[in-house]
């Protein structure tokens, strides 16, 4: 019986949990907790645990996400950088040939 449901009976002195005294069917009770205290939660769990549900995993990895190696950081900053790269270059080129005054692109000769 759980401390936190137990009912003694003011009549016959019975501990019980139900609405009524199973001994003399009194309906005058008190709960135990009056006089021993209870803790807020239950410090183990009642049932042992079994395999996780999927939302628990989920959760857990959230709380504690594994540890990623800091050169998969590094790896994919280079490849940014070289990214950023390639385009600004991309860039100046493609505009160097638009912008290039007349007397500085090469002739073309006639024969």
């Amino acid at each position: 019986m759980q401390l936190r449901i137990a009912r003694l009976c003011l009549d016959c002195e019975e501990v019980h949990d139900g609405q009524q005294c199973p001994i003399c069917a009194s309906e005058t009770f008190i709960f135990l907790t009056r006089w021993v205290p209870t803790p807020e939660r239950p410090s183990r769990p009642r049932q042992p645990e079994s395999t996780p549900s999927e939302a628990a995993t989920v959760y857990r990895e959230m709380l504690h996400p594994t540890p990623h190696s800091p050169w998969r950081a590094v790896g994919r900053g280079a490849v940014g950088l070289a990214l950023f790269g390639v385009a600004g270059w991309w860039l100046r080129r493609s505009t160097r040939v638009e912008t290039e005054p007349e007397d500085r692109k090469p002739e073309k000769r006639k024969r």
